[in-house]
Parts: C-alpha cells; sequence; structure tokens
C-alpha cells in the first residue's frame, strides 16, 4: 500500500465483511470503516451493548445496515462457529471478508507464573477461534469472486519479549497460520494475510500499559487505510503478508 493510498468511496460496496471483537478499539474503528465504503457488517463480539452502540454509529453515518451476532469465544464450541455461518447464509447468502480482531490479553506474567486455565482461555480466544471461525465460514467464502481474511497481529507474534506469555505464542501461531492458510488457498480468489498495527490507543493496551502517555499512541482510526487496502479488491495478489502500518 503506497503512503498515499485513497480508499474509493465504493470500495466495499455490495460485500458482506465479518468483524470480531467490534464493539471497541481497531474492531469498532474497522466496522466502522468498512460500513463507510460501503460494506454490510455482521458485528461479532461479546458485550451487546458496545456492538449496538457501533451498530447505532454506522446507521447515522449513513453507511448499510448491520447486523449484529453476540458470541463469547471463551465458551464457543465447533458448533456455534457452524451456526454463526449458516445464520450469516440464511441472512446474506455470501462474506466477501473477515477480520479476526478479538484478542485477550489479561496480563503479563512469567511462563513460571502463568495460570494454566488463563493460557487456555486465551489460546482459545486468539487462536482456536480464528480457526474454528475461518474453517466453518470457507464454503462461503469460496463462493466470493474476491474475498480477503484479516488476522490481526503483535510485534510480540514476530520477537518474542519476556512476559508476554501465552499472548505471544497465540500471535505467533497466527502468523504461521496465515501463511498456511495462504498457502492452500493460492490459486482461489481468497488472499489471506496478518496485520500488526503497532501501539495503538485501546483497551487491551491501557490495561498492560495503564500509566502510558495516550498522547504518544495513535487512535484507532489512524491505521484503517491499510484495513482497507486488505480487506478491498486493491489488494488483490497479495497473501501469505505480514502488514505492518508506518503511516
Amino acid at each position: 500500500m503506497h503512503a498515499d493510498y485513497s480508499p474509493a468511496d465504493d470500495l466495499l460496496d455490495d460485500r458482506v465483511i465479518l468483524v470480531t471483537g467490534a464493539g471497541d478499539g481497531l474492531g469498532r474503528a474497522a466496522a466502522r470503516a468498512f460500513a463507510a465504503h460501503g460494506a454490510t457488517v455482521v458485528l461479532l463480539g461479546k458485550t451487546v451493548p458496545k456492538l449496538e452502540a457501533v451498530y447505532d454509529e454506522i446507521e447515522a453515518a449513513g453507511g448499510p445496515e448491520p447486523a449484529i451476532y453476540p458470541m463469547h469465544f471463551e465458551g464457543a464450541s465447533p458448533h456455534d462457529f457452524e451456526e454463526l455461518a449458516h445464520v450469516i447464509d440464511m441472512n446474506f447468502a455470501q462474506l466477501d471478508g473477515i477480520l479476526h480482531n478479538a484478542a485477550l490479553l489479561p496480563y503479563l506474567s512469567r511462563i513460571k507464573d502463568h495460570d494454566a486455565a488463563d493460557w487456555m482461555k486465551i489460546m482459545q480466544v486468539n487462536l482456536n477461534a480464528p480457526f474454528l471461525l475461518t474453517q466453518a465460514c470457507m464454503p462461503l467464502l469460496e463462493r466470493s469472486n474476491d474475498a480477503s481474511i484479516l488476522f490481526t497481529t503483535d510485534a510480540v507474534g514476530q520477537q518474542g519479549k519476556a512476559f508476554w506469555g501465552a499472548y505471544a505464542a497465540s500471535k505467533f501461531a497466527i502468523e504461521g497460520f496465515t501463511q498456511v492458510l495462504a498457502a492452500e488457498l493460492e490459486n482461489s480468489a481468497i488472499r489471506v494475510n496478518c496485520i500488526d498495527p503497532g501501539p495503538t490507543l485501546t483497551s487491551l493496551r491501557k490495561r498492560i500499559f495503564p500509566g502510558e502517555d495516550n498522547a504518544i499512541l495513535k487512535l484507532p482510526d489512524v491505521p484503517m487505510p491499510l484495513y482497507l487496502w486488505a480487506m478491498g479488491p486493491d489488494s488483490r495478489g497479495t497473501t501469505g503478508q505480514r502488514l505492518t502500518w508506518e503511516g
């Protein structure tokens, strides 16, 4: 993506895009951006009032009417993801993109002290859920003439740091999963990439760095040109890549 990239207003017209973790932070910003460029967005998250707020924001801005699908990844089973895919199929008969944005990072910890139950929860939300969701939605994505799957990653998914535990391990795995899936789909109309947005003012980051100066962090809306480029047709031919916001 060139630094001067300017997405067309109708970039995502007639597309249905699923966004996880859509109630806050980067997920909220992406859902709003996708809708502003013509997409019908399926808002997935665990907190209904937050999803409803994003729904209202999209409608107020004149975007296509979104849909809300509440789901708590920590306790979700394969059947739950299959049901989600079925509901999307019944209501829209198509799916042209997924942004895997939901993530869990409750605290930083040494490996020797990391609570085993929390390790399992983090892996469930950050790794297992994206796998199960992608697998369940693959038949829908295969119908699309131009589909994009995006995973959100982090710097610690490329270079491990002490105390980042299961979160770092899950992001390393997501980057590997991106490469594997992209290779399997290289002859299809589905591209697969991951995005590292860099330090951003989100609730997840503030939980880990409560004393950090907000002024040094970018707002979630700032890297949206990269998300729009990667989700839309302008990124055709780019797959299996780690995309980084350096605006």
